[in-house]
């Protein structure tokens, strides 16, 4: 599933836009070996039973069920009252005992069971009727047992029928219930569905584990002004008395259980037919039909894409994309029913911007890789969920490229690097494979490691093992686990052995391909090095720092592990750095030739000899590989020296990565800060967008940082640095949406960057383009690429602010909606930004799926973060009442509201807010990670204010 673009910033800084926040950390699913429970034979010991809920003994006592009873098939029938908001259903499902058992373990969660049954394969061939069977509960595994008369015996097929029902959910996961409102002000329902991980089992009893896969055939009654969607296309619709009408639905490939999906709405769509004929279409409420346009047009080229690249047509008959109007992710990848927050999918070419263009096409892109990469082949269990949604996010940077490559998404992909090493380098961070049981844990690897880390090594490792391997190995691991499940080794395994079966001639020989020259084949070495490699990678956690010396004609290279805030000269960092050692396929060039040199660093240390003299070496060519790399001597001086005489000596790519590790070093104390503000000097100069971008978003960042903390002296300083500095190219950027998508995201980031900074000819255009619009009643087209520039400086008075608010109200678009939303936390009142958090908790005007962000924004600002970090510790456990407690949302609201904090005194509240949650039974990994970063912006302030503040005086 996609993240919200709210998971993905400094925890998230929000620069696409509101929701980009909170796509990072909604994007929309390790090392332990997998095992399931084998059939325990209990003792006789009844302390060995957990408690039903009626009191008596529940036979089995494990998380995982067990591997006794196997589902085949589910047949289900579903009937939603979108007026009571109700449902009643019933299911028949057919399993293979494999050994004798008087009980079965199945999922269920808040349903209730009014009637269980079963019969055997020759009852069912006779038409006998069902035995009825005895179910217990327990709730705190989130199971039920059901108890058979008599013993199932192995190898033989039973049918289990179920008939139960449930409120429909308040949430947003399982069966629950949406609504929007329609141009005319109606409040119309939905009910929609949303499983992944583990919440199947509050729609129907079920095996919801990835594991259990089975074919599905749903059948859905409903009125005849609704339409009813699910996987797969609808084979019959039956008339019933009083207008009900019943539809039937093929039956589904063998899948997992978190993918099934089903919608019963009143939505409008449009469609297509790609080239192998597959019907895609997009849903959405009907006054936003006309929203849809650019992402059938997306879809339908990357569905052809994917079926090319992965050599294996997609196996449904139909793709349905819908815009659900309240989603908790950014969007969720069921098998034939695709479902997206409304940013996630519809384009408004009025008010949608660059940035929300590129946004749109990759949670396409990354949730139709879903469709191969966790639907056809899924991870054996949660462990591993970096399989699904490491590769969903790599693949968006191969599927983009291909389909949209005027969308440069190639040089928005280091972005996708650079966002998780910020908490990969703490040592609060996990390995990318890491065992998770409750579901709470289970949620909460759905985090930058598993979608960004997992994306950045796989990148890696195409760059090591070159494309066409690389695309080979996938494929054949594809073909080899279609509708099964796989785990890491499985995957290492494809790409060690690039021989594909279809390769092999009748003797059983692969011939490897004769292009690969011998020290090639000697480089790539044997199978198992990709393998050994990429375990070093997966079952560690944090980066590499590579340490380069140049002496003379050799360089001596060094690997420790990078950590952020703890500096070599503290009594910890020794203990910190013990049995850390990566495989890294490393990659360089030099000041004296293009040509790109290979080596790997598999120990300590290791000399390379360079063949001529050179006045630099930069390692991590192109920014391909995940480490930090600090030149010792005089290698930063000499990269510096380069950077000023003619900065396109080295590649665009090379100067964005020297740019984020020199200040990455900052933040280890290995380099001081002048040394990395020296290099900032050479912007003026720059001409690469990308590599303008970030080295201002540094500057921003400690901005901001002293403005939130009032140091304003040096805030003030930084200002007059910032606006005199880059004034040349902020007055350049004209009030249009003109240029190429770089040149579109940089206009935005610049003019944001001055009205913020109060630039008065910024703030003078910004006010009369936003009177103008209020004046024609919003009917004036405004750039989209200024429109939150233009709505923020407007919502600085209470007449721009209220009209605002009403028109948020109204709008159609939610992207527009995106852009007033963080246009109205910007303001500097109080009790205006009180007001926007009490509509975010009741969830009418703002929604509570926009909650997260909004609170995201409002404590960023100084005016803000200490109302909205009040408001979090006040309003806790209303808060756990709208967020399942290891959501992306409850992830984003703890650290949007406390990871920006650089002060003792707000370390110890955050500690001791953290401490009583953990008394009430709430833990999070989150908790640690706040507190590190806290703690490392502590000892940063520490150590570079003078610094800081010196060298502002002498360069302004």
């Amino acid at each position: 599933s996609a993240m919200v673009n709210s998971h993905r910033k400094p925890m998230f800084t929000i620069h696409t836009g509101f929701y980009c926040l909170v796509a990072i950390l909604l994007q929309i699913c390790i090392c332990s070996q997998f095992s399931v429970p084998s059939s325990h034979h209990f003792t006789e010991d009844p302390g060995a039973f957990p408690v039903a809920s009626n009191g008596e003994p529940f036979p089995w006592q494990e998380l995982r069920l067990p591997n006794v009873v196997i589902p085949l098939h589910y047949d289900l029938f579903v009937h939603p009252n979108l007026t009571s908001l109700d449902f009643v259903a019933s299911e028949k499902i057919e399993v293979l005992v494999s050994n004798a058992t008087q009980f079965i373990i199945l999922h269920s969660k808040d349903l209730e069971i009014t009637n269980a049954t079963l019969q055997s394969e020759e009852d069912s061939r006779y038409m006998k009727s069902g035995k009825e069977l005895k179910v217990l509960s327990y709730p705190a595994h989130q199971q039920i047992a059901l108890l058979v008369p008599e013993k199932l015996m192995p190898h033989l097929k039973y049918y289990v029928a179920i008939d139960f029902q449930a409120r429909l959910s308040d949430g947003f996961k399982g069966f629950y219930k949406s609504t929007y409102r329609t141009l005319g002000g109606e409040t119309r329902i939905l009910a929609v569905t949303d499983f992944e991980p583990t919440q199947a089992r509050m729609a129907f009893p079920c095996f919801d584990e990835p594991l259990f896969k089975a074919n599905f055939s749903i059948k859905i009654r409903r009125e005849s002004g609704h339409t009813a969607l699910s996987n797969m296309p609808k084979v019959k619709t039956i008339e019933l008395e009083g207008g009900l009408l019943e539809d039937h639905f093929e039956t589904t490939v063998k899948m997992s259980t978190y993918l099934v999906a089903y919608i019963v709405c009143d939505f409008h769509s449009v469609s297509g037919i790609t080239s192998s004929g597959v019907k895609v279409s997009i849903y959405a409420s009907p006054d936003k039909w006309n929203q849809t346009h650019y992402a059938l047009q997306a879809s339908l080229k990357l569905l052809d894409f994917y079926e090319k690249y992965f050599d294996i047509n997609y196996p449904l008959p139909k793709l349905d994309l819908i815009a659900i109007p309240d989603f908790a992710s950014g969007a969720m990848e069921n098998w034939g029913l695709i479902t997206y927050r409304e940013t996630s999918l519809l384009f408004d070419p009025k008010t949608s911007s660059a940035s929300d263009k590129l946004w749109v096409t990759r949670v396409i892109a990354h949730e139709m890789a879903h469709q191969w990469f966790g639907n056809l082949v899924t991870m054996e269990w949660w462990n591993d969920i970096w399989l699904n949604e490491g590769f969903a996010n790599y693949m968006e940077l191969i599927a983009v490229n291909a389909t949209y490559p005027e969308l440069q998404f190639d040089d928005h992909f280091l972005n996708v690097c650079f966002e998780v090493i910020t908490k990969d380098s703490l040592n609060s961070s996990r390995p990318i494979s890491k065992p998770a049981e409750t579901p709470t844990q289970i949620q909460e690897m759905f985090d930058e490691v598993s979608y960004n880390k997992g994306a950045c090594i796989l990148n890696m490792l195409k760059d090591f093992l070159g494309e066409e391997k690389f695309q080979k190995g996938i494929i054949q691991y594809l073909k080899k686990f279609s509708y099964r499940n796989a785990k890491n080794d499985d995957l290492w395994n494809s790409l060690s052995n690039s021989c594909l079966e279809s390769d092999f001639t009748s003797g059983g020989v692969c011939h490897s391909d004769p292009k690969m020259t011998n020290n090639m084949l000697t480089f790539l070495g044997e199978n198992a090095e990709v393998k050994e490699m990429m375990t070093t990678w997966t079952l560690q956690k944090g980066i590499p720092l590579l340490v380069v010396k140049q002496d003379g004609h050799s360089l001596r290279l060094q690997q420790e592990r990078f950590l952020q805030g703890v500096f070599q000269e503290d009594p910890e960092w020794r203990a910190l750095q013990e049995r850390y050692l990566w495989h890294i396929p490393l990659t360089y060039c030099t000041s004296s030739s293009n040509v790109i040199h290979r080596h790997i660093l598999k120990s300590k240390t290791d000399i390379l000899d360079l063949p001529e003299k050179t006045s630099w070496v930069k390692f991590n060519v192109d920014s391909n590989g995940y480490y930090i790399v600090h030149y010792e001597g005089h290698g930063w001086d000499q990269l510096i020296t380069q950077l000023n005489q003619n900065h396109t000596l080295l590649r665009p790519k090379d100067r964005i990565g020297l740019i984020h590790d020199v200040f990455q070093l900052v933040g280890a104390g290995r380099l001081t800060l002048d040394k990395a503000l020296d290099m900032t000097h050479y912007l003026q100069h720059e001409t690469s967008s990308p590599a303008l971008l970030k080295g201002l978003s540094y500057l921003e960042l400690f901005y901001h940082m002293m403005d939130r903390r009032n140091i304003s002296d040096i805030s003030e300083n930084l200002k007059r640095y910032l606006l005199q500095y880059f004034k040349p190219v902020i007055d350049r950027q004209s009030w249009s949406d003109e240029g190429s998508v770089w040149d579109r995201m940089l206009r935005s980031a610049l003019l944001k960057l001055a009205c913020d900074l109060n630039h008065p000819p910024c703030v003078q255009k910004a006010a009369e383009l936003f009177s103008q619009w209020m004046e024609s009643s919003g009917k004036l087209n405004i750039p989209t690429d200024v429109l939150k520039i233009v709505y923020s400086v407007g919502a600085q008075t209470t007449t721009g602010w209220n009209y605002l608010l009403e028109l948020y109200e109204l709008s159609m678009s939610s992207a527009e909606k995106n852009k007033i939303l963080y246009a109205l936390s910007t303001s500097k009142h109080q009790e205006k930004l009180q007001k926007l958090i009490e509509l975010g908790m009741e969830g009418k005007v703002i929604k509570t799926q926009d909650l997260a962000a909004l609170l995201h924004a409002i404590a960023r600002r100084p005016k803000g973060q200490q109302l909205a970090w009040d408001f979090v510790r006040e309003n806790w456990t209303h808060l756990l009442k709208k967020f399942d407690l290891g959501s992306f949302a409850i992830r984003i609201i703890i650290s949007g509201t406390t990871s920006h904090f650089s002060s003792k005194d707000k370390l110890q509240e955050v500690k001791l807010f953290f401490e009583s949650l953990e008394a009430q039974g709430s833990h999070l990994d989150i908790f640690q990670i706040v507190l590190e970063t806290i703690t490392k912006n502590i000892k940063w302030l520490e150590k570079n204010l003078p610094t800081l503040r010196m060298w502002l005086l002498v360069n302004t």
